[in-house]
């Protein structure tokens, strides 16, 4: 199901317009100067799940990181 409103007629219904969003309806909100917009819900991460730049900054690469590896890497130990 989908919903279109004008901005006037959503500010009064807030409430039920993000239910209804919640309940995985398209809310479509019309601004005839700004365009339209769509209310969607925002998924909550599960419990676990890995978030992304939730460590940021904490580690640092090296220098060297991309640098070609020595001959006895590819080769192994000279007898």
């Amino acid at each position: 199901m989908s919903k279109t409103l004008t901005i006037q007629e959503a500010q009064g219904q807030l409430s039920q317009l993000l239910e209804l969003a919640r309940a995985g309806h398209e809310v479509i909100i019309q601004d005839p100067q700004q365009g339209k917009a769509r209310l969607v819900p925002v998924a909550e991460p599960a419990p676990g799940s890995r978030v992304l730049g939730l460590h940021a900054g904490r580690w640092t690469m090296a220098a060297d990181f991309d640098a070609p590896l020595p001959d006895s890497f590819w080769l192994g130990p000279e007898a």
